[in-house]
């Protein structure tokens, strides 16, 4: 094995074009954690904010960007137990993930789905992890429960609707297009709205108001959304595309008992991690060797054109996911 590997760094904040080819030292298994030869990396909007200069690493954490992908297990470190070296693998990432070869906790690793390629398996872990953990980890979502999922022609949208309806929810998504509804709808949003044309809180309120809301937008949805709630409903933030700050009467969360709650996954202990990872075996990975759920795929790039990915995302044009080829024999 060499000593150094190709990797894509952030060579200052900015835009999409400081992202730049490297040459860096091969990562080496920490205790607990294994080395993956990586086939397929995620594109996530928290790569395109840490490139921009808004999202540091943490401190323990590579600076390269990319936080999930796929790949071959190369190495694996002391305590480690249930993987071998050439396990098929998806992996949850620190960070790291731009490169030939990333080192990350065995326990955030999950198998390739059987029936499932690279390039699909390299979509899971960042929104899997994230919808499992708020949608129905926090927001503790039941069936039968009407669910609102803003954005829902995103990576983490399209995840979202689907398993919310494979667990019995009635589902309703927001999108900024008709196209991008209807792919909101075929996934099984029972309603798709379009946020440019319909308000989704009149929506809402006419199906009784929502049990569970999942935003990523923030600023003045926020008070929207509680507008959008149901009695005793929750909304659960998990981003602010449009700011953090906003003027809320707080009156409303006394008098209709909502709940309020929200996560970032990064930050977790790996501990917490880990134990996302579990449900995901257990409840979710069967669904998706089943084939009753799969990532939605919007375009594949090689790994040298990371910054024509990250133009692509922050146009918001794309439907899914989008994915970076590393291993050019994957």
């Amino acid at each position: 094995m060499t000593e150094t590997m190709r990797a894509i760094e952030i060579t200052k904040a900015g835009g999409p074009e400081v992202l730049q080819p490297t040459d860096r030292p091969m990562p080496q298994p920490a205790h607990g954690q294994v080395v993956i030869k990586v086939a397929y990396a995620g594109v996530n909007r928290p790569d395109a904010l840490q490139r921009a200069g808004m999202y540091a690493p943490p401190p323990t954490a590579s600076d390269l960007p990319g936080l999930e992908a796929s790949g071959v297990v190369s190495a694996v470190g002391e305590g480690v137990s249930g993987l071998a070296v050439g396990d098929k693998v998806c992996a949850l990432l620190p960070g790291g993930g731009y490169a030939e070869y990333v080192a990350t906790p065995a326990a955030h690793c999950l198998p390739v789905p059987k029936g499932m390629d690279m390039k699909e398996a390299a979509c899971l872990p960042e929104t899997f992890f994230t919808v499992w953990s708020n949608v129905f980890m926090r927001g503790g979502l039941k069936a039968g429960e009407r669910f609102l999922v803003h954005g829902g022609s995103s990576g983490i949208g399209t995840t979202a609707i689907q398993l919310a309806r494979e667990f019995g929810a009635r589902v309703f998504a927001t999108a900024g297009t008709d196209s991008k509804c209807d792919a909101c709808a075929k996934l099984g949003a029972e309603a798709a709205i379009n946020y440019r044309d319909s308000d989704f809180v009149d929506v809402l309120k006419a199906e009784g108001g929502a049990d569970l809301i999942l935003d990523m937008v923030g600023g003045d949805y926020i008070p929207r959304n509680l507008q959008a709630l149901a009695e005793d409903g929750r909304l659960v933030q998990i981003a602010f595309l449009s700011g953090p700050k906003v003027e809320v009467n707080f009156a409303t969360l006394m008098t209709r008992r909502l709940t309020m709650t929200g996560s970032t996954l990064r930050p977790q202990s790996d501990l917490a991690k880990a134990k996302i990872a579990e449900e995901l075996r257990e409840k979710v990975w069967p669904l998706l060797e089943a084939g009753k759920i799969a990532p939605v795929m919007d375009s594949e790039y090689a790994f040298e054109d990371a910054s024509e990915a990250h133009a692509r995302m922050e146009t918001s044009g794309h439907i899914g996911k989008i994915v970076l080829k590393v291993d050019a024999n994957a």
